[in-house]
């Protein structure tokens, strides 16, 4: 390794090191509180057009999923423009701590969906319930780098899936509002907690 590279790469570790000391800024109230409305939208609009979920598994999780893609979208706009607001040159080490930190949860939640659609389909109406005990999992490991009440939303996901579970455990039927409402619920309430923790603002830290 040349000094050059060594110099760079003491950089790099400096640069992380004040990075995971320093609270992200670069989730927006707004945006999360948008992934609720989305959230909100696809229930309602399951309930009114898909009479019987359990025996459209495809249409209903495909629609989650999209749904899912679009949130994760807007999240990821929004986050890179406050954290090039707020972050500045610590923007990019800011934004790679937040995705390594949910990242996993995220992949477990995709592998569970299609473990479960190839091997075990009778099954999936456990799928629900385990998004959102992974989300409050990525919620809880976020926590790091973000304000301690943020804990609370992920409490809520991880209270939610387990009901979510129990209750769907006694007719092994899918329904738009055991996902929609936890998600709705969850997210807004994570929407309030980052803006009364001071992630509403535009004022610089």
């Amino acid at each position: 390794m040349t000094d050059l590279d060594k110099a760079l790469a003491d950089i790099f570790a400096i640069r992380s090191q004040i990075a995971a000391g320093t609270v992200f800024r670069g989730y927006g109230p707004e945006a999360v509180a948008v992934t609720g409305g989305l959230a909100l939208l696809t229930a309602l609009a399951q309930f009114l057009w898909l009479d019987d979920p359990t025996s459209h598994p495809l249409e209903f999780f495909s629609l989650w999923i999209a749904i899912a893609a679009v949130s994760a979208s807007v999240i990821w706009i929004e986050m890179r423009a406050r954290s090039r607001r707020h972050h500045s040159g610590l923007a990019d080490a800011m934004i790679l701590q937040a995705i390594e930190q949910f990242l996993p949860s995220g992949i477990a939640g995709v592998s569970l969906a299609v473990v479960l659609c190839q091997f075990a389909p009778e099954s999936l109406w456990m799928l629900p319930g385990l998004w959102q005990v992974l989300t409050g999992l990525g919620v809880f490991a976020s926590v790091r780098s973000l304000h301690r009440s943020v804990a609370i939303a992920g409490a809520w996901y991880f209270v939610s899936g387990f009901t979510v579970l129990l209750v769907a455990s006694q007719s092994h039927t899918l329904s738009p509002w055991s996902m929609g409402l936890p998600f709705v619920t969850g997210q807004l309430l994570l929407a309030a907690l980052l803006h009364f923790a001071g992630g509403g603002t535009d004022v610089a830290d």
